[in-house]
């Protein structure tokens, strides 16, 4: 489907993602990144799997549906680097830019729409994907933040693009890997008004935010948010999540979102994976303990992880059928 020719798809049929965090636990996909590499996709290029969008639609539909059949409830889109400022720099004009960052929450939907012909158990939902920054310069920043911008003129980067997203209709806008205070700020303040909720999820080491500062300080700018349905961490060790869950439940009152990578680290210089993974489905029991009700995975976790997520977790308890 060509964006524009058709009304968009409009968000879940089951119930709102809210409603099912307050009945419990929902799992989310693992990252799309590694999904769509296995599979065997070049994703070298500074548009990382957003490229895939304009090149190969039909390869990000197969990975969402890879973890929608592994047993995740929440697909999160290919939006991460998919940015006007990014497009336009390999030739991509702005009508044509917002038709793919559309085409990217369609892509999940259409997943979202073979595994129920597939018979799949359900609710699923759709997270449309806003990457910081620093993912649009694809050069580190987005995990050391603090780029010199206002939070004024962060905000007005971001609007844009989410005024699209939320057009195009998903179930939340996951405003995610956010290295810093300053830019979480701008974010919520270019959600306000778009009437699609949000939620709020910071990259961190050890207690602190990318950048530095106090995790409390960061998850308490979300705490009166209205459109901010969830709060937490991603893209971090997973060794990290323990502390974070419990700050993110206590000064928010929210629901706890987490997404850790696998526990590798990322050689710049080499670009490869070193280390062993740590990231043990054992490990969710406790971050659910402690208030996390939004539990999935971010880089080099697939669908063989998220599987055994979802059977740890138990039977899809959002469902109300089940």
């Amino acid at each position: 489907m060509t964006p524009g020719t058709t009304p968009p798809p409009g968000p879940s049929t089951g119930p709102a993602l809210a409603e099912a965090l307050a009945a419990g636990t929902v799992v989310l996909d693992g990252g799309l990144s590694n999904q769509l590499a296995s599979a065997g996709h070049d994703l070298s290029g500074d548009l990382w799997s957003a490229r895939l969008l304009a090149e190969q639609p039909e390869a990000i539909v197969e990975a969402h549906l890879a973890y929608y059949e592994a047993g995740a409830s929440v697909a999160i889109t290919a939006g991460y680097q998919a940015t006007f400022e990014g497009f336009a720099r390999h030739g991509i004009g702005r009508g044509r830019a917002a038709e793919l960052l559309a085409l990217s929450v369609e892509s999940a939907r259409e997943a979202a729409r073979r595994a129920a012909a597939e018979s799949l158990p359900g609710p699923r939902w759709v997270a449309a994907s806003v990457g910081p920054y620093g993912a649009m310069l694809a050069d580190g920043s987005e995990y050391r933040g603090r780029y010199g911008l206002s939070v004024a003129e962060l905000a007005a980067f971001h609007r844009p693009r989410l005024e699209v997203l939320a057009a195009a209709g998903p179930d939340v806008l996951a405003l995610e890997t956010v290295p810093d205070t300053d830019e979480a700020r701008a974010l919520l303040r270019a959600v306000r008004g778009l009437g699609v909720p949000a939620w709020l999820s910071y990259s961190v080491a050890g207690d602190r935010t990318r950048a530095g500062q106090p995790l409390a300080e960061a998850f308490a700018l979300a705490a009166e948010a209205e459109e901010v349905i969830a709060v937490g961490v991603n893209c971090c060790a997973p060794e990290d999540v323990d502390h974070a869950v419990g700050i993110a439940a206590r000064v928010t009152g929210k629901p706890v979102v987490v997404y850790p990578n696998s526990g590798e680290t990322w050689d710049a210089e080499a670009r490869a994976w070193r280390g062993a993974p740590s990231f043990a489905p054992e490990l969710v029991g406790r971050w659910e303990r402690s208030g996390a009700r939004l539990i999935g995975g971010c880089c080099r976790v697939g669908p063989a992880t998220v599987r055994s997520l979802a059977r740890r977790l138990g039977p899809r308890r959002t469902d109300p059928a089940s």
